[in-house]
Order: structure tokens, then sequence, then C-alpha cells
């Protein structure tokens, strides 16, 4: 009797667990859209963090420059 029950528990078990996944991976358009949308934004943000930096080490060097020629002509 205990290893029908523990069965029937295990194959309950194991149905529940298939039927998540499938569900889970239905996704409507518009969240898709969203979660696109998302992505995107994320992205720009570190693109403009990334040339941000990138203009600020520009400014450094060009002002590190600008110093050596001034020692350099003295």
């Amino acid at each position: 009797m205990k290893r029908i029950a523990t069965f029937m528990l295990l194959l309950v078990a194991l149905s529940a667990a298939w039927s998540m996944p499938a569900q889970a991976q239905r996704i409507s358009p518009q969240e898709n859209a969203r979660q696109s949308r998302k992505a995107m934004k994320k992205q720009q943000k570190m693109l403009n963090k990334a040339n941000k930096k990138q203009r600020k080490a520009m400014k450094k060097a060009a002002k590190a420059q600008r110093k050596a020629n001034r020692r350099y002509k003295k």
C-alpha cells in the first residue's frame, strides 16, 4: 500500500513539474513587446554610460596633453 501511495505522490509531483515550464513559456505578444522595450532601454542606458565615461577619459587625456605641452614649451 505504501508503494502505491509513494508512486501516486511521485506521479502527481512529476505531472505538476512538467506542466509548469509549458505555462511559463507562453508569453503574450504584449508581454514580449514590453520585455523587448525594457531590454532596449537597458542597453541604451549602458551605452550612454559607456559613452559618457569615454568622453570623460578623452577630456582628461586632452587636459594632460595641454599641460604637458605647456611644460615642454618653457
